[in-house]
C-alpha cells in the first residue's frame, strides 16, 4: 500500500498473450493484481493465474472503481481504447495514476499518463524490462536527458515548495535550455550525477547573495530557508524545493503537552525563517525517550527521534551555551545543542538553544537546530 492509501499495480489483459505478458509481469510487480477477460476466465480457466480476478467487459464500470485505487495500470490493450476508457476519470496530473500500455506482442510499453509526478515514466521502464520490451517515454525532459524540474530531488526526500508555482514555466526553461541557474544552498549533491556534465542551459552556485535573479530564465533553488522573506525577488523567479535538510535538537520538561511543544517548534523555526518541511530528524537524551510530546512529534510529521547518552552529548564541539546546572541533573552540559550536532553531523549550529513556553503552561521546552553535513558537488 503507498503512502497515498492506493494499491500498488493493475494488470489488465484481455487476449491469450496478454495473459502471457501478464505473468511476467507479475513476476515484476509482486503485489500486483491481475484482471483477466471474463470470457477468457469462464473459457480456459487453466491458463488464468491464480488470484486473477475476472474482467467484465466493457471495463468502463470496473474502471470507475479501480482507476484512483492504484498507482499504476498497465492495459495490455491498444492506446486508442485505454484512452477513451480512462478519459472520464482523469483529474489532474498531482492525483492522476500512471497509465502503461503494452502492445499484444510485447513489443512497446508506452507511458500514456502521469509520467513524472505519478512515476509513469519509472513504471514504465519496469514493465518493459519485465517483457525484454522497447519504453516509449515521450515527456520531453525524459527523452532529450535534462533535468525533470517537476520531481527533482524526489527520490531523495525533496518535496516541492509549491507545485502550483513556476512549475510549467521551469520545465520549459529546462527543455528549451535557456539560461537556468540552479542554486544549491543545501541538500545532496546527488540530484544530478556528478559524472555527467549539467544540461545545456543550466549553471550552478552555492548561494543566492550574488544572483541577479533577472538574469535567468528560471531559478532552481534548493533551500530550508525561507526564500520569500529573505530574498523576495529570488522568490518570484524561482522553482523551490525542500530537502531534508534540519536536525532538530530537542529538550522539555517532564510531561509537557505534547501541542505545546509543537507550537514551540513550529515557532522557533518561522522566527528564524526556517521551513518545517526540510525537518529530517530530531534527537535528544536517551532519558528522554519514551517523552510523550517527543512520541507525538515522531508519529505526526514522520521525524525520527535519535536519542544520545549523556556521555556522548557531553562531549560534543560547537555547543553554543553549556550548563553546569544542567549537567548536574542530566549529566551533560548541553542536550539540545549537542543532540543536534550529533544528528546532523555537523560542527556547529544553524539555531543555537532556543527556550518556549505559554502562560499556565507550568512547563517549557528548548530547541536547537544543525544543518545536516551534507557533500558538496565536486
Amino acid at each position: 500500500m503507498s503512502q497515498n492509501g492506493r494499491k500498488g499495480v493493475a494488470i489488465y489483459a484481455i487476449t491469450r498473450h496478454g495473459i502471457d505478458h501478464a505473468r511476467a509481469l507479475l513476476d515484476r510487480f509482486s503485489a500486483a493484481d491481475l484482471y483477466v477477460s471474463k470470457k477468457l476466465f469462464d473459457r480456459e480457466p487453466d491458463r488464468v493465474p491464480p488470484g486473477a480476478l475476472a474482467l467484465p467487459l466493457p471495463m468502463g464500470p470496473l474502471l470507475a472503481d479501480t482507476f484512483a485505487a492504484y498507482d499504476c495500470h498497465v492495459f495490455i490493450i491498444s492506446i486508442g481504447a485505454v484512452v477513451r476508457m480512462i478519459a472520464p476519470h482523469m483529474k489532474n496530473k498531482k492525483v492522476d495514476p500512471a497509465v502503461v500500455c503494452v502492445d499484444d506482442a510485447a513489443r512497446f510499453a508506452v507511458c500514456v499518463l502521469s509520467g513524472h509526478v505519478g512515476r509513469g515514466n519509472e513504471y514504465t521502464h519496469h514493465v518493459a524490462d519485465a517483457l525484454a520490451a522497447q519504453a516509449v517515454i515521450t515527456t520531453a525532459s525524459d527523452a532529450i536527458g535534462t533535468l525533470t524540474v517537476d520531481i527533482l530531488g524526489r527520490e531523495l526526500g525533496w518535496v516541492l515548495d509549491d507545485p502550483d508555482r513556476n512549475v510549467t514555466r521551469g520545465c520549459a526553461a529546462v527543455v528549451n535550455a535557456t539560461p537556468v541557474l540552479f542554486v544549491q544552498e543545501t541538500g545532496e549533491p546527488t540530484w544530478w550525477p556528478e559524472s555527467r556534465p549539467l544540461p545545456p542551459g543550466v549553471q550552478y552556485t552555492t548561494s543566492l547573495d550574488d544572483v541577479d535573479p533577472d538574469a535567468w530564465e528560471i531559478l532552481l533553488i534548493a533551500s530550508d530557508r525561507d526564500v520569500r522573506r529573505s530574498h523576495p525577488a529570488h522568490w518570484e523567479n524561482s522553482v523551490l524545493y525542500r530537502p531534508k535538510s534540519l536536525s532538530l535538537g530537542l529538550g522539555c520538561d517532564k510531561n509537557a503537552d505534547p501541542a505545546m511543544v509543537e507550537r514551540g517548534v513550529l515557532a522557533i523555526l518561522d522566527e528564524h525563517q526556517l521551513d518545517v518541511r526540510s525537518v529530517r530528524d530530531m534527537a535528544t537524551i536517551d532519558k528522554k525517550r519514551e517523552e510523550a510530546a517527543f512520541l507525538y512529534l515522531a508519529e505526526k510529521y514522520q521525524w525520527p527521534l535519535r536519542t544520545y547518552a549523556a556521555a556522548e552529548l557531553d562531549v560534543v564541539a560547537g555547543v553554543e551555551n553549556p550548563s553546569e546546572t544542567v549537567k548536574k541533573y542530566v549529566g551533560t552540559r548541553s542536550v539540545a545543542e549537542a543532540a543536534a550536532l550529533l544528528a546532523a553531523g555537523a560542527s556547529e549550529l544553524l539555531v543555537p538553544k532556543q527556550r518556549y513556553t505559554e502562560p499556565d503552561a507550568g512547563r517549557s521546552m528548548t530547541a536547537a537546530v544543525a544543518r545536516v553535513a551534507f557533500a558538496r558537488r565536486k
